[in-house]
């Protein structure tokens, strides 16, 4: 594989010429009118293994701008599932609606009609705005699912736990220590994910400043753990020592990079970096510390891989914690180079690709 850069969808780019700029192997729409249903699952790369990632549901402005976001997660996913070493490809599902008011069993089970169609190619999980229970009901019509209950269930606190890893791995090049302890971290999002990573940040003393567009989550949160609640935009001008986001991506542009005062950019969030060329280069020019989203948040996959190898727990965990490694090395050999964090991670995904895929064909 090689480098790519990331276009937007829109109409001078159509469906296939889009795929085709980013590598993919396959996209479905679905739709199903007596449900409700409207969604796309696109499956990126299939080299390592059959294409694993979770289903977001949002209610997205246009059918171009879910296309634009399942594209771009589900190439997410690729890279994400090669860096932490999982014999996994990437995929990436994507159902158009609002998840506090449209949901409902017949149109879980519709959805997971069309995941079975694909025959395994992909297998679906939680994400934003889907729970194990959305997922039990797509179980009702295909085994290819992961995250369930009773088995590795919610992967929030494994992510939240590798995202925490990724944070203090940072700290430790930007600071010469890993400690958190007292360090000011502004956590953007504090739904699954962020709230548990907001738990593991207070246990080792940090000042948290959170943010979330739900209020009744963020008033819960800042509660329970001691956290200051700031605006949704004033995030941005917080002068701290990480800013993790943990929402929605792009949130790392040419407006918010020319109001963020930290030195490290570390969280759960996918696709944080709206242009991954331009922005990447123009964290490391502002002498920024990126931990690629992928690396630092694939305790989610990590996850869910125990479910489809029958691991158990420890296992994701462990692994969860190499996390820490993974993007201390890959920060290392930015900073050795002078080449943004997110191409030294997309080369590193890349050549083991590559060399898996290589050695298949002489399989």
């Amino acid at each position: 594989m090689e480098v790519k850069e990331i276009k937007t969808a829109n109409a001078d780019n159509p469906v296939i010429s889009q795929m085709g700029m980013m590598g993919h192997e396959q996209v479905l729409f679905c739709q199903d009118e007596e449900t409700g249903l409207r969604a796309i699952i696109a499956v990126h790369n299939t080299v390592l293994g059959p294409a694993l990632g979770g289903t977001r549901m949002w209610p997205y402005a246009t059918e171009m701008e879910a296309l634009t976001d399942v594209l771009r997660l589900s190439r997410g996913m690729t890279y994400k599932s090669a860096v932490a070493g999982l014999n996994l490809g990437g995929g990436k599902a994507v159902i158009i609606g609002d998840s506090r008011k449209d949901k409902s069993e017949a149109l879980f089970r519709r959805f997971g009609k069309f995941v079975n169609s694909l025959g395994g190619k992909y297998i679906t999980a939680e994400d934003v705005g889907i729970s194990p229970r959305e997922m039990s009901w797509v179980n009702m019509e295909t085994n290819h699912v992961a995250g369930l209950p009773g088995r590795s269930g919610d992967p929030s606190p494994v992510t939240a736990y590798g995202v925490y890893m990724g944070i203090k791995a940072a700290a430790k090049e930007a600071f010469g220590n890993d400690s958190l302890n007292g360090k000011r971290v502004s956590v953007q999002g504090v739904g699954h994910v962020g709230e548990y990573l907001v738990g593991y940040l207070a246990k080792e003393g940090a000042k948290i400043f959170i943010t979330d567009i739900h209020e009744e989550t963020l008033v819960r949160v800042a509660n329970k753990y001691g956290a200051t609640v700031v605006g949704t935009d004033e995030i941005y001008d917080l002068e701290v020592d990480v800013y993790a986001p943990c929402a929605l991506g792009a949130t790392v542009n040419d407006e918010t990079l020319l109001r963020l005062k930290t030195p490290i950019i570390a969280g759960a969030a996918n696709n944080q970096l709206k242009d991954e060329k331009k922005h990447g280069e123009a964290v490391l020019a502002k002498g920024m510390i990126y931990a690629p989203d992928y690396a630092i948040n694939s305790g989610g996959i990590i996850n869910c891989y125990t479910e489809v190898k029958n691991l158990n727990n420890e296992w994701a965990m462990q692994n969860a914690e190499n996390i820490y490694n993974t993007i201390l090395s890959i920060i290392k050999e930015s900073k050795a180079t002078n080449t943004p964090t997110y191409l030294v991670a997309n080369r590193m995904a890349e050549q083991r690709i590559a060399a898996v895929g290589k050695l298949k064909r002489f399989m």
